[in-house]
Parts: structure tokens; C-alpha cells; sequence
């Protein structure tokens, strides 16, 4: 009988270096990705803004979570379609107010899962595990310590 160790700590390291004002050029292991603003926000539209890859994050790890979720409870998941859509105020981040947070006030997540013979029931639990055990939702909703330092 062997016995496995959960894991407790698992860290992930992003670099990168700024090419100007907007656009940053970005290393995760073996894979790279440019974060820009739009034209209209002085960016050159060469990527994804920052705020559009946190809601992207959330959607691939709703996949990640959904999928191993219904493996658990031996439901069979043949795919899922993800909306979000996040509204926020761009007040703070531009100095015009300080009344409202920076970030999002409201997400909403339109999960659309391909589920082969499940009830509404055991689709609407799935669903409920899925959004609680999402580390991206999860460091959405919680109070993560973030420092940001120099280096």
C-alpha cells in the first residue's frame, strides 16, 4: 500500500521586460506572450491587454477545473464553451477618480458545458465545484498578498 503526499506548494514564475509605455514582452517556462493596449489607449493592439488575460486566465482554468471536476465525479465532459464579461471602471487606473477600485467591479461567467446524460441537478453541482475550486476565481474573490518590490 503506498501512500502519496499531497502537494503543498507549487510556484509559478513569469518574467518579462517592458518593449514601451504599453506593451510588455512575457516568458511563463517555454512560452511567450506580448500584453498591449489598445490603439486607443495608446498600445499598439500588438496583444491582449493586461485586464483581457486576466479574464482569459479565468477561463482556461474554469476548463482545467471543469474537466478534472467531472472526471472526479465520473461525469463525461466532452467540452465547454466560457463568456466573460467583466465591467469595470477606468477612473482610478487613469488618476481622473479614486472613489471606485481599479479593477473589476462585476464578472459574469457563462459556462455552456457539453455533458453527455447528466441531470440539471448533477450539472448545476459540477458547476458550483468547478467555480469553488478555480484558483483563478479563487485569487480573484480572495485577499491575495501581493508585494510588489524592486528589484
Amino acid at each position: 500500500m503506498s501512500t502519496t503526499t499531497p502537494i503543498r506548494e507549487v510556484q509559478v514564475l513569469v518574467s518579462g521586460e517592458s518593449e514601451n509605455a504599453t506593451k510588455m514582452n512575457l516568458r511563463a517556462g517555454k512560452f511567450h506572450l506580448v500584453i498591449d493596449e489598445p490603439q486607443q489607449m495608446g498600445g499598439t493592439d500588438d496583444g491582449p491587454s493586461p485586464v483581457q488575460v486576466l479574464l482569459m486566465s479565468l477561463a482556461g482554468c474554469l476548463n482545467v477545473t471543469g474537466h478534472e471536476v467531472a472526471r472526479q465525479k465520473g461525469l463525461k465532459l466532452n467540452g465547454m464553451k466560457v463568456k466573460i464579461e467583466g465591467v469595470m471602471n477606468p477612473c482610478t487606473f487613469i488618476g481622473c477618480s479614486f472613489a471606485e477600485r481599479a479593477g473589476f467591479q462585476k464578472i459574469q461567467v457563462t459556462i455552456t458545458p457539453d455533458m453527455e446524460g447528466a441531470s440539471d441537478e448533477e450539472i448545476a453541482n459540477w458547476m458550483q465545484e468547478t467555480e469553488e475550486r478555480c484558483p483563478v476565481t479563487d485569487n480573484i474573490r480572495a485577499d491575495t498578498q501581493i508585494a510588489v518590490v524592486r528589484g
